[in-house]
């Protein structure tokens, strides 16, 4: 594959994955059934502020981001790309997609989030542009107080959950299913969407994308 048409591909990559992110978080939203950590945190402060919760994605994220200067963490063309095309494709879906009120609905609507999550984090991660400020942030504390990436997600999410739980977010079965999922489904996606790697670098790769590290539970 020529150094272009790799590049096009990882593009395309970057910004259907981070589009389809979007879309799946906003499925969750409407099962109703509960959410990943951080939009927990994200509706909680949506219930709070008034604003969409796309919009409070979009404020959280480029507030995560501005942590990552003192952590000295370089980012990538992805990790800003995050920050605004996911909170953009989630109001997009919920205002596009009805209401769904029947269990029988909500369940295969939350499998399907889910699902389509783990491929969307496949699909941007495999395109190593760098990766999102949450996910940043993460790697960043555990470069800085030598503590395991395992012990840093789990800390973060415990109190982005717990804070969210208090402003209003949505905790139930399927924040359970997302967490012990997600890991897996991205791990699957993440090799069927790889990229060849090539000897060329872009200048707007963040070095060192820490994939392992970002989908490590």
């Amino acid at each position: 594959m020529s150094t272009q048409r790799r590049l096009g591909r990882r593009l395309i990559q970057l910004y259907v994955g981070l589009v389809l992110y979007g879309a799946s978080s906003a499925l969750l939203v409407e099962a109703g059934l509960g959410l990943e950590p951080w939009n927990v945190l994200h509706q909680g402060l949506a219930e709070l502020t008034g604003l969409t919760i796309g919009v409070v994605s979009i404020i959280v994220g480029a507030a995560v981001l501005l942590l990552w200067i003192p952590l000295r963490q370089r980012p990538g063309l992805g990790t800003v790309s995050n920050v605004f095309v996911i909170g953009i494709a989630m109001d997009g879906t919920l205002a596009a997609v009805p209401e769904v009120h029947a269990l029988a609905a909500r369940i295969p609507l939350l499998v399907g989030g889910i699902v389509l999550n783990g491929a969307a984090t496949g699909l941007y991660i495999a395109a190593r542009f760098g990766p999102g400020p949450r996910d940043g942030l993460m790697t960043g504390l555990h470069r800085r107080t030598g503590r395991s990436i395992r012990l840093m997600r789990t800390a973060v999410e415990i109190a982005v959950v717990a804070t969210g739980f208090l402003l209003g977010g949505t905790i139930g079965v399927g924040t359970v299913l997302y967490a012990v999922s997600i890991g897996p489904l991205a791990q699957v996606f993440l090799r069927l969407f790889d990229v060849p790697s090539a000897s060329d670098r872009s200048t707007v790769v963040a070095g060192g994308q820490p994939r392992r590290a970002i989908l490590r539970r």
